[in-house]
This record gives C-alpha cells, structure tokens and sequence, in this order.
C-alpha cells in the first residue's frame, strides 16, 4: 500500500485534485496553518512551492511539515537552482523522516528573475537527473555517488512538471518521456487555458505510449481580473490565454459602476471559467487530475472543487 494518499488516490482511478500553497515572504507559520484549514478537506495533496520565481520565501521543506501537521499529503517541491546534488539528497533524506512521501522535482526560475539576481545559481543536476537520483535512492538504496544508504530508503512518490504551452509544441511530449524514463511517477503542467493546444499535447503523450505509464495532473487557475488575464496573455512565456478567455472577463465587468461589485463581477467569472475548463479536462482520457494554482486566493478552492463536481 502506497505512503502517498496521492499516490493511492491515482492508482485508485480517482480524478484527483491537488493544489498549490505558496509559503509567506517571512517566518509566520500562522499563515500556512490558515492556507491548510482552507485546503485540507478539498484536495488529496498540496504542493508547497521552493521559492518560486526565485523569490525568497519560507523554505518548501519546513511549510510541507505544517502541512502534513494538519493532516494534508503535502508535494514537497524542490528545485536545483539553490542547490547542490548533496544538499539536495539531504533534503529528500529530511522530507521523507518528517513523513512526506510526494516530491516534485524542477530545475527552477533562473534567479535573475527573482529578489536576488546577483545570487549564484547552483544547477549542479537539472530536473531530470534529479529525477533519476531520487529514483535511485529509493529503488537502489544508493546515493548519486554510489554509496549505499545505511538504513531506511526515503520511499519517495516522484513527480515532474511540463508545459504543453511553450514553443515547440512537439517537443513538449519528448521532454515529458525523458522525466518518466527517469522516474517521473506523475506530472503536473502549465495552466491549461487552450483546451484545443493541450488535447494536442495529450495526443502525442498518446503517441509515445505514455499515458499508461505516467500520471498527468493539468494545471488550472481562476482568474481574478480582465487586467490578470491580459498580463498573461501579453506577457507571460509559455502561457496561452486565448482573447476569448480576455473577452469573458472584460464582459463581467460592464455596466457596474460599484468597484466592490465588479471586482466580485469579475472573481466570478474567473472561477467559472476554472470550473469549465476542469469539466472539459474531465473528458479527455489520460489526464488523471487537475491542479488548481490558485496563489494568494486560496479560499477560492473549496468553490471551484465543489461547483466542479470533485468533492468525494
């Protein structure tokens, strides 16, 4: 029997959800116990994000063992942007003696792009060799350098992300066979707003014979403003929001004079279109789940899994 309840839950058939929980930009656990009463009886997992956009941020590590506190299945996100192959293998040893069982592994937001560019990238392993090295250290009870370890392997549940959205699309799928050849369990994706693009994608995982042999989780997001939904489109690589997504939200919002009233105008529409886009991604066989990125607007979860017909 599976450590993981994601991990359980998938192999069960079970269209899971998870959802992502973004640690604070200071040493306040009040705020992920307050992120975890919000998710817990909503999702199978939650992942806690590793200093995203390079951003500095309470440490993936320390926010999953709150989690797990609670009672969630935390994904411990961990990337190799920050360190090295033996800081990273402690960290795996770490997550998994505080009893977290799901790791996702990325290479990480080049920290140019973050609060600290002139920090040093360490990018000793990238994503997919991180993959292969907690595979081994699970399966083979060895480290990277050979080494045996001397007791109790970390029985990690592994997982991996990809983006069907960035240029060029048929490598999207040949990237995605290289993480589950290493080991890559499950895979989260980009948000999905062109559900066209993405049933492309589906099919050339299809094509690769992939769909048997990983489990893929599509990202979703609501959308809070017509402003949010143009910066995306506009402005963020490897995102595709098509102008009618743009149009929809701008249409909430006519008419109403009330800022209070137009925002929630607009809250509404955002999370309608979340719950249409999880039923179309229902349909389409070979995707496992949805993972719902919904950063700062957690409350916003329960609605979404509820008027999505997920909640068990």
């Amino acid at each position: 029997m599976p450590e993981s309840n994601l991990q359980r839950a998938l192999e069960a058939k079970k269209f899971v959800v998870t959802a992502e929980c973004g640690p604070p930009k200071s040493a306040d656990r009040r705020v992920i116990e307050e992120k975890a009463k919000l998710l817990k009886d909503w999702v199978d997992a939650a992942n806690v994000t590793d200093n995203q956009t390079a951003v500095t941020r309470m440490s993936s590590l320390a926010a999953c063992a709150i989690l797990k506190s609670f009672g969630l299945d935390p994904v411990f996100q961990i990337t190799c942007r920050d360190r090295n192959r033996i800081a990273l293998q402690s960290d795996i040893l770490g997550a998994y003696a505080l009893g977290i069982r799901n790791v996702l592994c990325l290479t990480g937001d080049h920290q140019s792009f973050g609060n600290h560019p002139q920090a040093k990238g360490v990018f000793d392993l990238d994503s997919v060799h991180l993959i292969e090295t907690v595979k081994k250290m699970r399966d083979e009870g060895r480290f990277l350098s050979g080494d045996e370890l001397t007791g109790e392997r970390p029985a990690m549940f592994i997982g991996a992300v990809e983006n069907p959205f960035a240029p060029p699309y048929e490598f999207r799928a040949l990237r995605l066979k290289k993480k589950v050849e290493a080991g890559a369990q499950f895979i989260q994706t980009q948000i999905v707003y062109n559900i066209q693009r993405f049933r492309e994608f589906i099919a050339r995982v299809g094509d690769l014979g992939l769909l048997d042999k990983v489990y893929i989780i599509a990202g979703v997001s609501p959308i809070k403003t017509p402003g949010a939904a143009k910066y995306m489109r506009d402005n963020v690589p490897g995102l595709d929001v098509p102008n009618e997504i743009v149009s929809r939200m701008e249409a909430a919002g006519k008419g109403i004079e009330d800022k209070q009233a137009r925002a929630e105008a607009w809250r509404q529409e955002g999370i309608k279109i979340c719950v249409e886009l999880i039923q179309q991604l229902k349909e389409i066989q070979g995707v496992a789940g949805v993972h719902i990125m919904a950063i700062e607007w957690e409350e916003a979860v329960p609605e979404i899994v509820q008027k999505s017909g997920l909640k068990s």
